[in-house]
């Protein structure tokens, strides 16, 4: 798979008309599937208790009203004129926020980030765009205090976390509601004792081969998700248009907002509760902003304003229209979406509503599956297997442990509650707590990122947070009827992301604190005082600095080591990309004849890491370029950092330097004589054993190399022919004597349990077992 290609494909401007709206038509399926069904839903669970629906019509007026109002104000309003344009360099979602807030007020939840890192294209960009350092008064005081405190910053932290739980446990309760409340359109078509027979299994199989269809990857069938969805709107605009002129032509009138205020003074408390059915008009609104990553701003505010939006409208007015001129209903389904519905169209709606549920079911479980990558880049959730689904398509993957986890927890809750009224109660209440999450966030973005007056972000959090608050209170009420559900999801992944984080945190403490010194390094000699063996020796560590102790460790008890080591340290950066020329840092630890080298490959937290063989090679002619260039970039440019005990100078993969040295490994009995007029060749001249692949280094005839690197060259050469060695590092952590009961708690059972049960580090995967050293340690934190 080539994953630098396309990665960046989202910061290009878009000029052109055609490419705008073709993303626009193809947003329709990624994006607004799950928003688009919410009419199947909204009516039934709004009317389901707490309200009736009288001959005077003044409860499905305020009802009208409301939706209307709450789908101008919080979709349209807040994300499509507001929050869209607080993008993290192309991305969007919870974690995006977080990411931005955290490079502006200069805090990190990551423990080895450096000062190089924000040299990177994405920290320069900000910079180009908006002045790092507030210019108001109360943005440079509130950025300070975030900068000192860390109870703040934890604070911060949380606040995303419970964000993100919260859209898992959306990821678990929107395909239950959307594929129920389609298929509960049978009930008008059997007998009720048949139906309660059919409705359930019918849809606990379709979300079954949902779920088992998810590894084949969605840009398989995609290219059918924005038909449907399309084709979904215009058949409810068609029924709502139709339901107006033939029942109710005046119907528009209930979009004044007077008609909320008639239906709270009626229905009082039970209109207050009802507001939990009303509130899932929305459901779905946050993916505009989530999945901003796979379109633009522009074709997102089209699709939306020009199609979604009046289409939706038009439905529940049609749907409103309906009931207003039938009270009375002698079917027991006296109030839902299939009963607007004429007759002789049911079953191509049912068809059509159930394709549409399927959609937003699928755009729900792929954001799922991408929040989860970005928490675990950032540390904050337990390594899983991530499967790229597609190598055109940026950004679509599929994670095992989580999908089967989320199929059963899907299936859970569509057996046990059977009824679209629990459902959207607990629905609604993971939609608008994430909401809320990104409206505190929004108004830190303001101040510290737009540099707006303190009055803006008091004004954007008073009248969003008002509405928001209003419906949370409604949701939070019906805790006993389904309400429950997001809150215990999404606190046992809360204590999941937090036992993980808090143990990762502390292994980076003692690594750092029991790091061997330089110095000690420096007094054995070039030799290390033991003895140094054919190969390249890739020593995994989390440290940027220092040597991990685990290879004191290792030649303590075993006196011998690779003659070229390599001290790797992966990690992710605070940025969604990290551009292919700025992927690593490379540098010598101590005198050059050691052969000792660090580097540090960097992420983004939305990248892709590369495959095992590509990867590398990379890393090898990354070693090599750095070599041949000394401290210097190839064009000049002075790019470095300097650390405690080493200098790191920036080197991009082999693509991005054409002009500098390539490397060709080749089987034996396929090596060629002939060589290249424009090109010289470094390759190895040992005649001791017969390797299975040749190594060269093709060196540009421009560069000229002085003899000490050439030499360096040569070793790193008959090292790579003898094989690279992979050296883990295994730790067992165990919380330090003296500590407290709740650590030791969290530490040995918590932490050792996930750690246990996670995946080993993604590059890791593959690596041969034959060339793979684990080297266990005790953590004692």
């Amino acid at each position: 798979m080539d994953l630098e290609t396309g990665v960046f494909q989202n910061h290009v401007k878009r000029e052109s008309w055609k490419t705008v709206l073709t993303l626009a038509y193809q947003s329709l399926g990624v994006v607004y599937g799950d928003l688009s069904t919410s009419p199947l839903y909204v009516y039934k669970s709004t009317f389901a208790e707490d309200i009736q629906h009288s001959e005077t019509n003044e409860e499905i007026y305020g009802v009208l009203s409301f939706v209307f109002w709450t789908l101008t104000l919080v979709p349209l309003l807040k994300y499509v004129f507001i929050v869209l344009k607080a993008d993290d360099n192309g991305e969007g979602g919870t974690f995006a926020l977080y990411s931005l807030l955290c490079r502006h007020a200069r805090i990190n939840s990551l423990p080895n980030c450096q000062v190089a890192d924000e040299e990177l294209y994405e920290y320069k960009r900000d910079a180009a765009t908006t002045c790092l350092t507030p210019t108001t008064t109360f943005g440079s005081r509130l950025k300070s205090t975030l900068e000192k405190h860390r109870v703040l910053q934890r604070f911060l932290l949380l606040l995303a976390l419970i964000g993100t739980c919260m859209v898992i446990g959306d990821g678990v309760l929107t395909p239950a509601l959307s594929v129920f409340s389609a298929v509960s359109g049978l009930e008008l078509s059997m007998a009720k004792e048949h139906h309660k027979y059919v409705e359930v299994p019918v849809a606990c199989t379709i979300l079954i081969g949902l779920f088992a269809l998810q590894h084949y990857g969605t840009h398989r069938v995609g290219f059918l998700f924005a038909p449907v969805v399309l084709v979904w709107l215009m058949c409810i605009s068609a029924i709502g248009i139709y339901n107006i002129i033939h029942w109710n032509p005046h119907v528009y009138q209930a979009l004044s907002p007077y008609y909320m205020y008639k239906f709270l003074r009626k229905t009082q408390r039970g209109g207050w509760m009802s507001l939990g059915g009303i509130l899932l008009c929305i459901t779905g609104s946050e993916a505009m902003f989530a999945d901003l990553g796979h379109f633009s701003q522009l074709s997102i505010k089209i699709a939306f304003t020009s199609l979604v939006y009046p289409s939706l409208i038009l439905a529940y007015m049609g749907q409103a229209a309906y009931l207003s001129q039938h009270h009375v209903i002698d079917n027991d389904y006296h109030i839902g979406f299939y009963v607007s519905v004429p007759g002789k169209l049911r079953w191509p709606v049912l068809v059509i509503a159930i394709l549409a549920a399927v959609v937003g079911s699928q755009a729900i479980i792929t954001g799922t599956f991408s929040i989860i990558k970005q928490c675990s880049a950032l540390g904050c959730f337990p390594r899983v297997k991530i499967v790229h689904t597609s190598s055109k398509i940026h950004g679509q993957i599929y994670i095992p442990e989580i999908n089967w986890t989320l199929m059963l927890l899907c299936l859970a809750v569509t057996i046990g509650f059977r009824d679209t009224k629990r459902l959207g109660n607990a629905s609604g209440l993971a939609v608008i707590t994430v909401m809320l999450v990104t409206t505190c966030l929004m108004s830190l973005v303001i101040v510290l990122c737009w540099h707006k007056s303190v009055f803006l972000a008091i004004c954007f959090v008073c009248f969003f947070g008002t509405i928001e608050v209003l419906y949370f209170s409604a949701s939070l009420i019906k805790f006993l009827e389904g309400a429950w559900v997001p809150i215990a999801l999404s606190l046992i992944f809360l204590i999941v992301m937090c036992v993980w984080h808090y143990g990762i945190l502390k292994t980076y403490e003692f690594d750092v604190q029991n790091k061997v010194s330089i110095n000690w390094l420096l007094s054995l000699g070039p030799s290390l005082g033991i003895v140094r063996v054919r190969g390249i020796g890739l020593i995994h560590t989390e440290l940027v600095s220092g040597i991990p102790a685990i290879f004191s460790h290792f030649v303590t008890n075993l006196p011998a080591f690779h003659e070229v080591l390599v001290f790797l340290c992966i990690k992710s950066v605070p940025v969604p990309h990290v551009r292919a020329k700025e992927r690593f840092l490379v540098g010598h630890i101590g005198p050059r004849q050691y052969r000792l080298y660090r580097c540090i490959v960097r992420y983004g937290y939305r990248d892709v890491h590369k495959d095992d063989m590509e990867f590398e090679k990379d890393l090898v002619c990354s070693v090599a370029e750095y070599i041949r260039t000394g401290n210097a970039e190839p064009n000049g440019a002075k790019d470095e950092m300097e650390s405690e005990d080493d200098k790191m100078t920036v080197v991009g993969t082999c693509c991005t330097h054409t002009d500098g040295i390539q490397l060709r490994e080749e089987d034996v009995d396929k090596i060629e004589s002939a060589g290249s007029s424009e090109l010289r060749e470094i390759r190895s001249s040992s005649p001791v054993m017969q390797p299975r692949k040749r190594v060269r280094f093709i060196v540009p005839d421009s560069s000229k190399i002085n003899r000490d690197a050439r030499e360096e060259l040569q070793e790193l050469v008959e090292a790579r022919e003898a094989g690279i060695a992979y050296i883990l590092g295994h730790c067992y952590v165990r919380a330090k004597q003296g500590s407290s009961m709740l650590k030791k708690l969290v530490i040995n059972y918590g932490y050792e349990f996930l750690r246990r049960n996670s995946r080993a580090p993604a590059y890791t995967l593959s690596v041969p077992h034959a060339s793979t050293l684990e080297v266990g340690m005790v953590y004692s934190v």
